[in-house]
Protein backbone atom coordinates (compact mmCIF):
# COMPACT_ATOMS: atom_id res chain seq x y z
CA UNK A 1 0.00 0.00 0.00
CA UNK A 2 1.29 3.42 -0.97
CA UNK A 3 1.02 6.63 1.03
CA UNK A 4 0.68 9.89 -0.89
CA UNK A 5 1.04 13.34 0.62
CA UNK A 6 0.38 15.54 -2.42
CA UNK A 7 -2.49 16.07 -4.81
CA UNK A 8 -0.11 15.57 -7.73
CA UNK A 9 0.85 12.08 -6.53
CA UNK A 10 -2.75 11.03 -5.99
CA UNK A 11 -3.94 12.37 -9.32
CA UNK A 12 -1.05 10.74 -11.21
CA UNK A 13 -1.86 7.38 -9.61
CA UNK A 14 -5.60 7.69 -10.33
CA UNK A 15 -5.05 8.61 -13.96
CA UNK A 16 -2.62 5.73 -14.41
CA UNK A 17 -5.15 3.27 -12.99
CA UNK A 18 -8.00 4.58 -15.14
CA UNK A 19 -5.85 4.64 -18.27
CA UNK A 20 -6.26 0.87 -18.39
CA UNK A 21 -9.52 -0.08 -20.08
CA UNK A 22 -12.21 -1.02 -17.59
CA UNK A 23 -10.29 0.08 -14.50
CA UNK A 24 -12.10 2.18 -11.91
CA UNK A 25 -11.03 4.09 -8.81
CA UNK A 26 -12.97 4.24 -5.55
CA UNK A 27 -12.36 6.91 -2.92
CA UNK A 28 -13.24 6.63 0.77
CA UNK A 29 -12.91 10.09 2.37
CA UNK A 30 -12.24 9.96 6.14
CA UNK A 31 -10.85 12.03 8.98
CA UNK A 32 -9.00 9.02 10.35
CA UNK A 33 -9.65 7.26 13.68
CA UNK A 34 -10.92 4.44 11.49
CA UNK A 35 -13.35 1.86 12.85
CA UNK A 36 -15.58 -0.93 11.54
CA UNK A 37 -17.86 1.59 9.85
CA UNK A 38 -14.98 2.91 7.77
CA UNK A 39 -13.90 -0.67 7.11
CA UNK A 40 -17.33 -1.38 5.60
CA UNK A 41 -16.89 1.56 3.21
CA UNK A 42 -13.47 0.30 2.13
CA UNK A 43 -14.87 -3.17 1.54
CA UNK A 44 -17.72 -1.74 -0.52
CA UNK A 45 -15.24 0.20 -2.63
CA UNK A 46 -13.01 -2.86 -2.98
CA UNK A 47 -15.98 -4.94 -4.17
CA UNK A 48 -16.90 -2.60 -7.02
CA UNK A 49 -13.69 -0.77 -8.00
CA UNK A 50 -10.37 -1.87 -9.44
CA UNK A 51 -8.35 0.24 -6.98
CA UNK A 52 -9.23 2.00 -3.74
CA UNK A 53 -7.84 5.16 -2.17
CA UNK A 54 -8.59 6.18 1.43
CA UNK A 55 -8.05 9.79 2.42
CA UNK A 56 -7.08 10.60 6.02
CA UNK A 57 -7.37 14.30 6.70
CA UNK A 58 -8.73 16.08 9.76
CA UNK A 59 -10.29 19.02 7.96
CA UNK A 60 -9.95 22.25 9.97
CA UNK A 61 -12.58 24.18 8.03
CA UNK A 62 -15.48 22.01 9.23
CA UNK A 63 -14.77 22.64 12.93
CA UNK A 64 -16.17 25.65 14.74
CA UNK A 65 -13.98 27.80 17.04
CA UNK A 66 -15.11 25.93 20.18
CA UNK A 67 -15.18 22.45 18.69
CA UNK A 68 -12.80 19.52 19.01
CA UNK A 69 -10.33 19.99 16.15
CA UNK A 70 -7.25 19.93 18.40
CA UNK A 71 -8.30 16.81 20.28
CA UNK A 72 -9.94 14.91 17.43
CA UNK A 73 -8.49 11.36 17.50
CA UNK A 74 -5.41 10.94 15.33
CA UNK A 75 -4.34 7.29 14.97
CA UNK A 76 -2.51 7.27 11.67
CA UNK A 77 -0.51 4.03 12.01
CA UNK A 78 -3.54 2.05 13.15
CA UNK A 79 -5.62 3.64 10.40
CA UNK A 80 -3.12 2.57 7.74
CA UNK A 81 -3.09 -0.99 9.11
CA UNK A 82 -6.89 -1.22 9.02
CA UNK A 83 -7.14 0.27 5.54
CA UNK A 84 -4.51 -2.10 4.17
CA UNK A 85 -6.18 -5.09 5.80
CA UNK A 86 -9.47 -4.18 4.13
CA UNK A 87 -7.88 -3.87 0.69
CA UNK A 88 -7.00 -0.20 0.23
CA UNK A 89 -4.28 0.43 -2.35
CA UNK A 90 -3.46 4.01 -1.41
CA UNK A 91 -3.63 6.31 1.60
CA UNK A 92 -3.89 10.01 0.81
CA UNK A 93 -2.73 11.96 3.87
CA UNK A 94 -2.08 15.57 2.87
CA UNK A 95 -1.03 18.40 5.14
CA UNK A 96 -3.38 21.30 5.77
CA UNK A 97 -1.10 23.43 3.59
CA UNK A 98 -1.46 20.99 0.70
CA UNK A 99 -5.24 21.29 0.56
CA UNK A 100 -5.44 24.89 1.77
CA UNK A 101 -2.38 26.67 0.35
CA UNK A 102 -1.56 30.12 1.63
CA UNK A 103 -3.97 32.66 0.23
CA UNK A 104 -6.66 30.11 -0.62
CA UNK A 105 -9.92 32.03 -0.96
CA UNK A 106 -12.34 29.60 -2.61
CA UNK A 107 -14.95 27.70 -0.64
CA UNK A 108 -18.05 25.67 -1.55
CA UNK A 109 -21.26 26.72 0.17
CA UNK A 110 -24.38 24.64 -0.49
CA UNK A 111 -27.01 27.27 0.26
CA UNK A 112 -30.06 26.13 2.17
CA UNK A 113 -28.97 22.58 2.91
CA UNK A 114 -25.83 23.79 4.62
CA UNK A 115 -27.88 25.56 7.30
CA UNK A 116 -30.21 22.69 8.19
CA UNK A 117 -29.98 19.89 10.79
CA UNK A 118 -26.32 19.79 11.89
CA UNK A 119 -25.66 22.98 9.95
CA UNK A 120 -28.13 24.88 12.13
CA UNK A 121 -26.16 24.22 15.32
CA UNK A 122 -22.73 24.13 13.68
CA UNK A 123 -22.54 27.27 11.50
CA UNK A 124 -20.07 26.86 8.66
CA UNK A 125 -19.68 23.12 9.23
CA UNK A 126 -21.15 22.02 5.91
CA UNK A 127 -19.28 24.77 4.08
CA UNK A 128 -16.10 23.09 5.28
CA UNK A 129 -17.40 19.63 4.43
CA UNK A 130 -18.47 20.58 0.90
CA UNK A 131 -15.18 22.36 0.28
CA UNK A 132 -12.92 19.53 1.38
CA UNK A 133 -14.97 16.85 -0.40
CA UNK A 134 -14.88 18.90 -3.59
CA UNK A 135 -11.09 19.18 -3.24
CA UNK A 136 -10.75 15.43 -2.67
CA UNK A 137 -12.92 14.58 -5.69
CA UNK A 138 -10.92 16.96 -7.86
CA UNK A 139 -7.65 15.51 -6.57
CA UNK A 140 -8.51 11.82 -6.90
CA UNK A 141 -10.89 11.97 -9.87
CA UNK A 142 -12.58 8.80 -8.60
CA UNK A 143 -15.34 6.94 -10.38
CA UNK A 144 -17.11 6.40 -7.05
CA UNK A 145 -16.84 7.95 -3.59
CA UNK A 146 -18.18 6.16 -0.51
CA UNK A 147 -19.93 7.74 2.47
CA UNK A 148 -21.74 6.33 5.50
CA UNK A 149 -25.44 6.86 6.12
CA UNK A 150 -24.73 7.85 9.73
CA UNK A 151 -23.74 11.28 8.42
CA UNK A 152 -27.00 11.56 6.49
CA UNK A 153 -27.15 15.35 6.41
CA UNK A 154 -23.57 15.40 5.13
CA UNK A 155 -24.61 12.94 2.42
CA UNK A 156 -27.40 15.28 1.33
CA UNK A 157 -24.98 18.21 1.13
CA UNK A 158 -22.36 16.20 -0.79
CA UNK A 159 -24.94 14.85 -3.23
CA UNK A 160 -26.22 18.36 -3.96
CA UNK A 161 -22.70 19.76 -4.28
CA UNK A 162 -21.71 17.01 -6.72
CA UNK A 163 -24.86 17.49 -8.80
CA UNK A 164 -24.61 21.29 -8.86
CA UNK A 165 -20.93 21.24 -9.86
CA UNK A 166 -21.49 18.52 -12.51
CA UNK A 167 -19.04 16.19 -10.78
CA UNK A 168 -18.81 12.88 -12.61
CA UNK A 169 -18.10 10.84 -9.47
CA UNK A 170 -20.92 8.57 -8.30
CA UNK A 171 -21.75 9.18 -4.63
CA UNK A 172 -22.32 5.80 -2.95
CA UNK A 173 -24.01 5.64 0.46
CA UNK A 174 -23.46 2.62 2.72
CA UNK A 175 -25.56 1.54 5.73
CA UNK A 176 -24.86 2.54 9.32
CA UNK A 177 -22.65 0.07 11.19
CA UNK A 178 -23.50 -0.43 14.85
CA UNK A 179 -22.00 -1.97 17.94
CA UNK A 180 -23.68 -5.16 19.16
CA UNK A 181 -25.77 -3.08 21.59
CA UNK A 182 -26.96 -0.73 18.85
CA UNK A 183 -24.71 2.30 19.27
CA UNK A 184 -23.84 3.78 15.87
CA UNK A 185 -20.10 3.62 15.29
CA UNK A 186 -18.36 6.99 15.42
CA UNK A 187 -14.79 8.13 15.93
CA UNK A 188 -16.16 10.40 18.67
CA UNK A 189 -17.32 7.37 20.68
CA UNK A 190 -13.72 7.31 21.91
CA UNK A 191 -14.52 10.40 23.99
CA UNK A 192 -17.19 8.62 26.04
CA UNK A 193 -16.46 7.34 29.52
CA UNK A 194 -18.26 4.12 30.60
CA UNK A 195 -21.24 5.98 32.10
CA UNK A 196 -21.63 8.18 29.03
CA UNK A 197 -21.26 5.15 26.78
CA UNK A 198 -24.28 3.60 28.47
CA UNK A 199 -26.26 6.85 28.28
CA UNK A 200 -25.49 7.19 24.57
CA UNK A 201 -27.58 4.10 23.83
CA UNK A 202 -30.64 6.31 24.22
CA UNK A 203 -29.98 7.60 20.70
CA UNK A 204 -30.29 4.19 19.09
CA UNK A 205 -33.24 3.36 21.33
CA UNK A 206 -35.02 6.46 20.09
CA UNK A 207 -34.44 5.33 16.51
CA UNK A 208 -35.84 1.86 17.31
CA UNK A 209 -38.90 3.45 18.93
CA UNK A 210 -39.58 5.50 15.80
CA UNK A 211 -39.14 2.48 13.53
CA UNK A 212 -41.59 0.53 15.69
CA UNK A 213 -44.15 3.33 15.41
CA UNK A 214 -43.71 3.43 11.64
CA UNK A 215 -44.19 -0.33 11.49
CA UNK A 216 -47.43 0.07 13.43
CA UNK A 217 -48.72 2.58 10.89
CA UNK A 218 -47.85 5.91 12.53
CA UNK A 219 -46.76 8.58 10.05
CA UNK A 220 -47.20 11.93 11.83
CA UNK A 221 -43.96 13.80 12.45
CA UNK A 222 -45.19 15.31 15.72
CA UNK A 223 -45.86 11.85 17.17
CA UNK A 224 -42.57 10.36 15.95
CA UNK A 225 -40.55 13.29 17.26
CA UNK A 226 -42.30 13.24 20.64
CA UNK A 227 -41.62 9.51 21.02
CA UNK A 228 -37.92 10.01 20.31
CA UNK A 229 -37.79 12.99 22.68
CA UNK A 230 -39.33 10.94 25.50
CA UNK A 231 -36.81 8.13 24.95
CA UNK A 232 -33.90 10.57 25.12
CA UNK A 233 -35.40 12.27 28.18
CA UNK A 234 -35.05 9.00 30.08
CA UNK A 235 -31.35 9.88 30.29
CA UNK A 236 -31.39 13.30 32.00
CA UNK A 237 -27.70 13.91 31.25
CA UNK A 238 -28.43 13.98 27.52
CA UNK A 239 -29.00 17.38 25.89
CA UNK A 240 -30.94 17.22 22.63
CA UNK A 241 -29.57 19.18 19.69
CA UNK A 242 -32.23 18.27 17.16
CA UNK A 243 -34.86 15.65 16.41
CA UNK A 244 -36.32 15.94 12.94
CA UNK A 245 -38.30 14.24 10.21
CA UNK A 246 -37.06 15.65 6.90
CA UNK A 247 -36.87 15.09 3.17
CA UNK A 248 -33.45 13.50 2.68
CA UNK A 249 -32.77 15.48 -0.49
CA UNK A 250 -33.58 18.94 0.84
CA UNK A 251 -33.39 18.44 4.64
CA UNK A 252 -36.65 20.40 4.82
CA UNK A 253 -38.98 19.33 7.67
CA UNK A 254 -42.00 17.17 6.86
CA UNK A 255 -45.28 16.78 8.67
CA UNK A 256 -45.89 13.21 7.48
CA UNK A 257 -43.41 10.40 6.88
CA UNK A 258 -43.08 8.86 3.44
CA UNK A 259 -40.82 6.16 1.97
CA UNK A 260 -37.25 7.45 1.92
CA UNK A 261 -37.87 10.05 4.64
CA UNK A 262 -34.95 10.76 6.95
CA UNK A 263 -35.52 10.70 10.71
CA UNK A 264 -32.47 12.18 12.43
CA UNK A 265 -31.41 12.83 16.01
CA UNK A 266 -28.41 14.66 17.42
CA UNK A 267 -27.63 15.05 21.11
CA UNK A 268 -24.85 15.87 23.53
CA UNK A 269 -23.75 13.07 25.83
CA UNK A 270 -21.51 14.81 28.32
CA UNK A 271 -19.25 16.94 26.15
CA UNK A 272 -19.61 14.69 23.09
CA UNK A 273 -22.05 15.40 20.30
CA UNK A 274 -23.42 12.23 18.69
CA UNK A 275 -25.81 11.65 15.80
CA UNK A 276 -28.01 8.80 14.60
CA UNK A 277 -30.74 8.33 12.02
CA UNK A 278 -32.86 5.99 10.01
CA UNK A 279 -34.26 6.09 6.50
CA UNK A 280 -37.92 5.18 6.92
CA UNK A 281 -39.33 2.40 4.79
Amino acid sequence: MEIFRTVAELRKWSRAVRSQTGNTVGLVPTMGALHAGHASLIRAARASCSRVAVSIFVNPTQFGPNEDFSRYPRTFDADCALAEAEGADVIFAPTVEELYPEGAATFVDVEGLGNRLDGASRPGHFRGVATVVAKLLIAAEPDRAYFGQKDAAQVAVVRRMAADLCVATQIVVCPIVRESDGLALSSRNLYLNPVERSQALALSRSILEVKALIASGERRAVTLIQAARQTLAAEPQIRVDHIALVDWSTLEPLEVAAPGTLFAVAAWVGSTRLIDNTILE
